[in-house]
């Protein structure tokens, strides 16, 4: 299990978990706008980086969000604002916004966000007819701000970094009988809401399978997945690493993180969950210190490696991305960079052989997960 400078590598397709819930597919499909988001073909940059082809799973186009974070979002609120008000009718949010406005509920989301799930919280809050309390770090740019306050949430500057809005919510919550925390981010004590917001991710792959068989690439050899807390990453690992998949059809995980902000490879490196402090990042909607401890078994069994890349090489695979048609964010830019990092350059051989892409026969087909657009647009 080598570590040199911001690599982390071993073979962990061995590793297993039982199936993700698939409920939260049907959910999504009954939501105003839903409709699979693209998966792009891009051959140009599949020479670059020496693999057989490249496919790239656009998230920037996911319902009018710019980013993939609603699926999540909108699943765990479902289900948590039903758990709390005794809602048991069908699994529609318009059915639950109809409950509540009866009851007069007097229920509010709380969340942290360092970018796109505070605006998911507060999409899901107002098509529910609920308001919303949005606590972000001092880094946030403004433009993120803005558009969580025209959701019509409330939005508090709270701490220097993302743990320290996450306290805060927290705190709001633990103050508030009728605040309903729906964080991405789990802890001891909080993780049933977090694992339906990574349950609601499972779109997404179900998505990305039944798009790749179309595209004659069922089989991807390697999957790169952006990383901040690591519930997306915990969601691959779900879907990639599930027992009823069959272990030659496998494919190797990497993960994708800031190098201000690396907390997921320096866990794999120390072999346990621990912190790191952040700086300032473009790639803000991955500036977190610490992983979800949900996540953090997934990621610790199931994920093949970890990569650490700057903000210069996210703001190059911005461009690569845009030349090949596809408009992204710099932490959906993050995964393209993340695999440029690993299989090109210094140091690209004894990596490509870390992640199996040294082997004999036709070039492999590997997949990158664009996670948002970009914050100008």
């Amino acid at each position: 299990m080598p570590l040199t400078e911001s690599w982390y590598a071993r073979d962990a397709r061995s590793w297993t978990c039982g199936a993700p819930d698939a409920a939260a597919a049907d959910f999504h499909r009954q939501l105003p706008g839903y409709a699979p988001t693209p998966l792009v073909e891009a051959p140009e940059l599949a020479a670059e980086l020496g693999v057989g082809r490249l496919f790239v799973k656009d998230e920037s186009a996911r319902f009018d969000l710019r980013a993939f974070k609603f699926l999540g979002a909108s699943w765990a609120g479902f289900l948590a604002v039903s758990h709390r008000s005794g809602y048991a009718g069908p699994a529609r949010l318009d059915g639950l916004r109809a409950h509540l406005a009866a009851a007069d509920s007097g229920l509010a989301l709380v969340t942290a966000t360092d970018g796109n799930h505070g605006r998911a919280v507060a999409r899901t809050a107002r098509l529910l007819g609920l308001p919303a309390r949005v606590y972000v770090p001092d880094p946030v740019p403004g433009i993120v701000v803005e558009r969580i306050r025209g959701e019509g949430a409330q939005v508090t500057v709270a701490g220097a970094d993302y743990d320290g809005a996450v306290a805060a919510a927290r705190a709001d919550a633990d103050a508030d009988h009728g605040a309903v925390l729906v964080q991405d981010t789990a802890w001891p004590g909080y993780e049933e809401i977090p694992a339906w917001i990574v349950a609601g991710y499972e779109t997404l792959f179900a998505e990305l399978d039944a798009q790749l068989l179309q595209a004659g690439a069922p089989v991807p050899a390697l999957v790169s997945v952006p990383v901040g807390v690591g519930s997306l990453a915990q969601a691959a690992v779900a879907h990639y690493r599930r027992s009823a998949l069959p272990a030659a059809v496998r494919p190797r995980l990497l993960s994708a993180e800031p190098d201000t902000a690396a907390c997921v490879l320096a866990s794999l490196a120390a072999g346990s969950l621990v912190s790191v402090p952040t700086g300032a990042t473009v790639m803000n909607g991955l500036n977190c210190g610490t992983p979800s401890s949900l996540a953090w078994p997934y990621l610790r069994g199931g994920l093949d490696a970890a990569i650490a890349v700057d903000d210069a090489a996210a703001a190059v695979a911005i461009a690569s991305l845009a030349a090949a048609g596809i408009t992204a964010g710099p932490s959906g830019a993050a995964a393209l960079a993340a695999l440029r990092a690993a299989l090109t350059g210094n140091g690209a051989v004894p990596r490509r052989r870390d992640l199996g892409l040294d082997v004999p026969g036709d070039p492999p087909a590997i997949v990158c997960l664009c996670t948002e657009g970009p914050l100008s647009v």
